[in-house]
């Protein structure tokens, strides 16, 4: 089922649990390569200077790597949006400071091991060139991904296929026409009685990920219904309702443990943090320090596009069944207003100083028009009336021209 991939918990190795399990299979082939008698054996004193020289200057890979982690999350910062952790949390970033790590740990552990022996096992040298050419590889790999990091193209195409990912699991292509009242989410199944509710008890936090299979056997074992009022990438207030349980009793702690937050929003599970983060690198090309509406309408393109997915549907929550099609966790989705609020407002005020992107909005919003529900219709014709009457006010020669004699 595609809403259920799009709200299962993905597994990510932690960037403290890869240099922990590089550290420790570097400490371990220190140990035990040393010892093997067996084999074709080299002379111990010329590996020991050369593993010790390689393991040594290895420092200066992990000097690199965490210059170009923090050049590279620097720059996007004040040049995109603070919000934009692609290359921070790309896997290739940690399991390249892993393997340096691991490498470091195994060329100082094999020179102490092999201590005063004449001979050692060529196993060592054959490994510590093997792993030297797979660093190679990774922090070639690494340096590529730097580069497409502050590639304004390469990073846009990332976020919006991000966003596309999860659009097109929470909001399904609609089976009715265009704008039919009959679309996906105008009938919804009726919930069991209310039964009790699940407030936060933390400080503050934003829900990043929900454990849906986690949800799904607590609510399938008490024969009840959870209905969480917020997706991911809400803030999660102290006292605010998390989630409500109708029919049978589900505690707070299996509601609460199912709850992935931290302190900023993610791209794993959040249904509108694609669709920010582009706003974002459109306001600030269009901020009057930066000045660039080109840059602007080329982010409004895959704004657009990915808009198009929740304008057309009118799915107000992701409903996940067990495996009998029972609904068991429901998930409210935002509204098409919060939608165009939190992502097009912005842009329409910022566009009004811009010929440019302003006749790129009201494309948008009209090209919108076409595919959107019937619902969601009246917020898309209200803003490009407020469109119109800022050109009309601003631009009104322009206005002129385009409405010809």
């Amino acid at each position: 089922m595609r809403t259920r991939s799009a709200l299962r918990r993905r597994r990510r190795v932690r960037a403290g649990a890869s240099q922990l399990l590089g550290l420790l299979a570097g400490l371990a082939l220190g140990i035990a390569l040393p010892r093997i008698t067996g084999g074709p054996m080299v002379p111990a004193g010329p590996v020991t200077e050369l593993v010790l020289a390689l393991g040594l200057g290895l420092l200066g890979a992990i000097a690199l790597i965490f210059s170009l982690l923090f050049l590279v999350v620097q720059w996007a910062a004040t040049t995109f949006t603070p919000r934009l952790t692609l290359f921070r949390d790309a896997p290739i970033v940690w399991r390249t400071f892993a393997l340096t790590i691991g490498l470091v740990v195994f060329s100082l552990t094999a020179v102490v091991a092999t201590g005063d022996r004449t001979e050692v096992s060529a196993a060592v040298l054959v490994c510590e060139l093997l792993l030297l050419l797979m660093l190679a590889v990774l922090l070639r790999s690494l340096q590529l991904k730097a580069f497409v990091a502050i590639q304004l193209a390469e990073v846009i195409a990332s976020i919006a296929e991000r966003g596309h990912a999860i659009l097109d699991s929470l909001y399904p292509v609609p089976t009715a026409a265009p704008g039919s009242p009959q679309g996906p989410g105008a009938a919804a199944e009726a919930l069991p009685g209310s039964g009790s509710t699940v407030v936060w008890p933390h400080p503050p936090r934003v829900l990043q990920q929900i454990d849906v299979d986690r949800l799904l056997r607590a609510a399938g074992a008490a024969d009840a219904v959870v209905v969480l009022p917020h997706a991911p990438g809400a803030t999660l207030r102290r006292g605010a309702v998390v989630a409500e349980v109708h029919g049978g009793e589900v505690s707070a702690g299996a509601v609460l443990g199912a709850l992935v937050t931290g302190k900023e929003r993610t791209l794993e599970q959040d249904p509108t943090l694609a669709l920010r983060l582009l706003a974002d690198i459109a306001l600030r090309a269009l901020s009057p320090a930066v000045n660039d509406p080109a840059t602007a309408v080329q982010v409004l393109d895959d704004l657009e596009d990915l808009l198009s997915r929740p304008a057309a549907t009118a799915a107000a929550a992701v409903r996940v069944r067990d495996d009998r099609g029972t609904v068991r966790v429901v998930v409210r989705l935002p509204g098409w207003e919060e939608v165009l609020r939190s992502t097009v407002d912005d842009l329409v005020v910022a566009s009004f100083a811009s010929p440019m992107a302003l006749n790129r909005m009201r494309a948008l919003l009209r090209r919108l028009l076409e595919p959107a529900h019937a619902d969601h219709r009246g917020p898309i014709v209200l803003r490009l009336g407020w469109l119109d009457d800022e050109e009309a006010a601003r631009f009104a020669r322009l206005r002129q021209e385009r409405a010809g004699p």
